[in-house]
């Protein structure tokens, strides 16, 4: 694994997240048990096998747990850049499949695009033993930090 500064932090704060050591209990129970795998700079890969409770009443994976999911991963490569968390302007997921309960999935995180202020990071939630994609997000994130200065900003 590349290690940096910003990288072990990105890394910190999901590892804090998924045992539920910072932020909010849904945070905890969507991302419970995650496991980063490899982890770069503006790229992160994860097993997780989804837990009982993050179900819906079907016995598949809770699509709102799901989306937390891919949110904070999502977040995380973009720390792993920004060395900061930015917040959400834009995010869509597209679900393809559905996964069971104690399904063993990978989620891969990867930080396609950065203009100025504004990051965009792409998602892939794949089921582990086939490599079928059960939902692909994108999420574009902006800063409020005052550390950029004017020749970095956005011209979107």
């Amino acid at each position: 694994m590349e290690e940096n500064g910003s990288l072990q932090k990105s890394q910190k704060w999901l590892k804090g997240l998924s045992k539920g050591t910072i932020s909010h209990e849904l945070e905890a129970l969507a991302l419970e048990g995650l496991q980063i795998v490899d982890a770069q700079t503006g790229s992160i890969l994860c097993n997780f096998i989804v837990p009982t409770r993050a179900s819906d009443s079907d016995g598949n994976w809770h699509v709102g747990a799901m989306a937390t999911l891919i949110d904070d991963v999502g977040a995380a490569a973009i720390y792993s850049v920004a060395d900061h968390v930015k917040a959400s302007l834009d995010f869509s997921i597209s679900f393809h499949s559905t996964a069971k309960i104690q399904e063993e999935v990978e989620i891969e995180a990867k930080v396609v695009a950065e203009k100025g202020k504004l990051s965009l990071v792409v998602v892939e939630i794949r089921r582990k033993r086939n490599g079928e994609v059960i939902a692909l997000g994108k999420q574009w994130m902006a800063t409020t930090k005052d550390s950029l200065n004017a020749s970095q900003e956005s011209k979107l």
